[in-house]
């Protein structure tokens, strides 16, 4: 394992709303989790949307953050993958399409006029794959629904239409689930209608020029590692994941193959 040293300048973590950020514990706990595993302080950076982790990112501002598959694929060529979760045994998750449970809805066409609530504009889950959806429609988004909206936040998603701000929305599968297991009352008022093709799991990324660093290398090994102390046990059930391994950048061909779809010149 890299140690760092308490000398060391704060390594600094990126999160974005991919992260399951309302408890506070586990932020507290995966805090001091890392700072263990390196030898040196760690500063958690959060902000409301992808664009900024990212765009931190790639400043060279952030020793890595935990990003998303689309924000990944689009900049491949100057990101590396340091570790990617397991999910139910796989580095893998879906898309969900939700609605109002009492709508009666069952496929995306039923959607066609109603408001609908995407999570953030670099999100695969929570954009990108339903308007590849709507792209092999030959529809867009705005045309197709009557008034969709970004929330910013796989939760914001859930909270959206299940207090009826929006009748649908695109959200984390992952999150879905991980939030009607921990609160139910969350989820209650939204029914799955689809779920996408699976996909990698959102990654913890760095510049690929500080890929062989002590900073990027320490943290790799720190959430690579983490089933094996008690602390990382605990976050890791918080989280409702298995582990972390290093990962594979074909884990996203498919996030590549959406993005290009959605982002050709027509």
């Amino acid at each position: 394992m890299p140690r760092l040293g308490r000398a060391a300048l704060p390594v600094r973590f990126g999160l974005t709303p991919v992260f399951l950020d309302s408890d506070l514990a586990l932020l507290r706990d995966l805090g001091r989790h890392l700072e263990t595993a390196l030898g040196s302080p760690v500063q958690l950076v959060k902000r409301r949307t992808y664009q900024e982790i990212v765009a931190m990112l790639l400043a060279g501002q952030l020793d890595a953050a935990w990003i998303c598959g689309f924000p990944y694929v689009r900049h491949a060529d100057r990101l590396s993958l340091l570790a990617v979760p397991l999910h139910r045994g796989r580095p893998l998750y879906q898309s969900y399409l939700i609605s109002d449970a009492s709508l009666g809805a069952s496929t995306i066409d039923d959607l066609r006029g109603l408001s609908h609530a995407f999570s953030d504009p670099d999100s695969n889950s929570g954009f990108l794959v339903t308007r590849w959806l709507l792209a092999a429609r030959h529809e867009r988004p705005e045309g197709f629904f009557n008034r969709p909206f970004f929330a910013y936040g796989h939760r914001n998603v859930l909270r959206a239409v299940g207090a009826g701000l929006a009748e649908s929305g695109s959200v984390d599968g992952y999150v879905w689930e991980t939030v009607a297991d921990r609160e139910p009352a969350l989820t209650s008022g939204t029914r799955v209608i689809g779920r996408s093709d699976w996909h990698g799991f959102p990654p913890i990324c760095c510049l690929s020029e500080n890929r062989d660093g002590p900073a990027a290398q320490g943290l790799a090994t720190a959430f690579i590692e983490m089933a094996e102390s008690a602390s990382g046990r605990r976050i890791l059930k918080t989280l409702q994941l298995g582990g972390f391994i290093p990962g594979e950048p074909s884990l996203y061909d498919g996030i590549a193959r959406m993005a290009a779809t959605v982002e050709s010149p027509t």
